[in-house]
């Protein structure tokens, strides 16, 4: 319960601080692209059910529903905001709306999309479907895409034998810098 008001509530200042700028992001993507400015994925949340989550759109509304890193032609689908967006990670911030409706967390296992087969069945029996999603987590700062379905599994079962409030203050400070320093981004 203290987690989901911390979540809560650090969302709500966040929202606050990056209004304006989701309003302008939202506007450069309807000048630069047609179709609407989020993308609202089915993602798989805690005890996989299934959840739309959103985030801005970077990619045109004829890509294949995959994750980017499996596509082979990924940048013929990109919008032209899309690789900035990625590389930015402003795509990510509409998913402070999960999180203030309960769907998500800031902090925890990265939601997989509805069809990865394979990263939830691992989950699902080694019982991290039981946790809430988060927009960030320790596999995110520790490799994120670049590491493999079985070492992402690995890691998100460490978080949740670990789990701690000062375990999230790390993972969401490491994510910062990771931000800011454009490590491990996919774009």
């Amino acid at each position: 319960m203290i987690k989901r008001i911390f979540d809560f509530s650090v969302t709500l200042i966040l929202l606050f601080i990056v209004a304006l700028p989701m309003v302008i992001i939202t506007a450069a993507i309807h000048l630069t692209s047609r179709g609407p400015a989020l993308h609202w994925s089915e993602r798989v949340g805690k005890n996989n059910i299934i959840f739309k989550m959103p985030k801005f759109r970077t990619m045109c509304l004829d890509a294949p529903d995959l994750p980017t890193h499996l596509m082979k032609n990924a940048q013929d689908y990109m919008t032209p905001l899309g690789n900035i967006l990625r590389l930015t990670s402003l795509d990510e911030l509409p998913q402070f709306w999960s999180v203030l409706k309960g769907d998500m967390s800031l902090v925890g296992p990265r939601p997989a999309l509805h069809n990865q087969d394979d990263l939830i069945t691992l989950r699902t029996e080694k019982k991290i479907h039981k946790l809430t999603p988060g927009i960030t987590g320790w596999a995110q700062i520790n490799g994120r895409d670049e590491i493999s379905i079985l070492e992402k599994v690995a890691l998100d079962e460490y978080y949740m034998q670990n789990q701690s409030f000062w375990l999230d203050m790390s993972i969401l400070w490491r994510t910062l810098l990771k931000v800011v320093k454009k490590e491990n981004i996919s774009h």
